[in-house]
């Protein structure tokens, strides 16, 4: 019985091709070659649909690179025929009277005076860049602890339910116009300065910062806290499990880890500060006297200048053509100093990222 069916059993045949597996092995190697992928970016093809957004989004980038470069185009246009117009010269009494004091008739000293409507008119700038450097100085003076002081209790301090609600209602100081934080600081904030500290003007240099501070404020705070957040929290928990204090992790590793984000912060606030119209037009005086130490005193920014004198002068005026040098000077000082604030940031970034690496080996 065994000898039958061991007859009947088939005798396996060496493979053709003298591999261990034969016909199987060369099948398996020729759907290999014939389903291996194609190189990178050779055999696949975008979607109409994402070169359409990808175009787009390039597009609406470069038009607001172009927007800004045609707003400086169009301001400097109008001021730089002041440099080559004899007759506007001549009127204003010379460049040299926009920067330089003078000996003006009724004055016993040379003097820097803005009187634009003065005969002859007076257009020395100078006191209109010590007004909005004194109340820009005073408003980060003030925005600029709480913001960072506020940031850091929501973000490393706050439980869950107190950061749901204190965060919103920080952030929504930004969406109150500023036409209504100018009448909140002529109406009450001036009021209350003025009886409080006894000022001699009631409107002042430090009225309008008060009021511009909690537009900075916002703006400050939300950067910030996004900043610590970001911290990795290895770096916390490694803190604390070396038996550092709460506040030695927030003094020591978070807020050196976060300096890059919050000096970001601090720049985009000052830009916020510098830029304002409505709060410093309506509550610092408007009196462009160069009072440069005294916070008491009444000022009177650029910004306010040219939006409360704009309107009510006569186009191709010499006054016309200082008050677009003046929109012209401002756009690049706004420039420089967000420049130099990222340049800034980003030697920061690196020396961090440098000293992180140097820690890790």
């Amino acid at each position: 019985m065994s000898t039958e069916s061991e007859a009947a059993l088939p005798i396996a045949e060496p493979p053709p091709d003298g591999g261990p597996d034969g016909p199987v092995t060369s099948i398996v190697e020729r759907s290999r070659r014939t389903s291996a992928p194609p190189p990178l970016g050779s055999g696949f093809k975008t979607p109409i649909s994402h070169r359409l957004a990808e175009g787009a989004i390039r597009g609406i980038a470069v038009s607001a690179i172009l927007a800004i470069a045609l707003i400086f185009v169009f301001v400097a246009k109008e001021a730089l025929p002041l440099f080559w117009e004899p007759e506007a010269q001549e009127e204003i009494g010379g460049l040299s009277a926009l920067v330089f004091a003078r000996q003006w008739d009724g004055y016993d000293e040379p003097t820097h005076v803005w009187q634009p409507v003065a005969e002859p008119p007076k257009l020395d700038v100078i006191p209109l860049f010590v007004g909005t450097l004194k109340v820009t100085a005073i408003a980060m003076f003030v925005s600029v602890p709480i913001a960072i002081l506020a940031a850091i209790f929501v973000s490393q301090y706050a439980g869950r339910r107190s950061r749901e609600l204190l965060k919103p209602a920080i952030e929504l100081l930004a969406s109150i116009p500023s036409v209504v934080l100018g009448f909140f600081a002529l109406i009450v904030l001036a009021s209350l300065v003025h009886d409080a500290f006894g000022t001699t003007y009631r409107l002042n240099a430090t009225v309008a910062a008060l009021a511009l501070s909690l537009a900075v404020i916002p703006v400050i705070f939300t950067i910030t806290e996004d900043a610590l957040r970001a911290v990795p929290r290895e770096l916390t928990n490694a803190a604390l499990a070396l038996g550092a204090r709460k506040h030695q992790v927030v003094l020591r590793v978070v807020l050196p880890a976060a300096l890059p984000g919050i000096a970001a912060a601090v720049i985009l606030g000052f830009g916020r500060a510098i830029g304002e119209t409505m709060v410093v037009l309506m509550a610092s005086g408007n009196a462009a006297v160069m009072e440069v130490f005294d916070p008491t005193s009444s000022a009177r920014t650029v910004t306010a200048t040219i939006a409360s004198e704009l309107g009510e002068v006569t186009q191709g005026d010499p006054h016309w053509r200082v008050l677009f040098l003046l929109g012209t000077v401002l756009f690049l000082m706004t420039f420089v100093i967000n420049r130099a604030g990222a340049s800034f940031v980003e030697r920061i970034s690196s020396r961090l990222t440098a000293t992180e690496r140097g820690a890790r080996r």
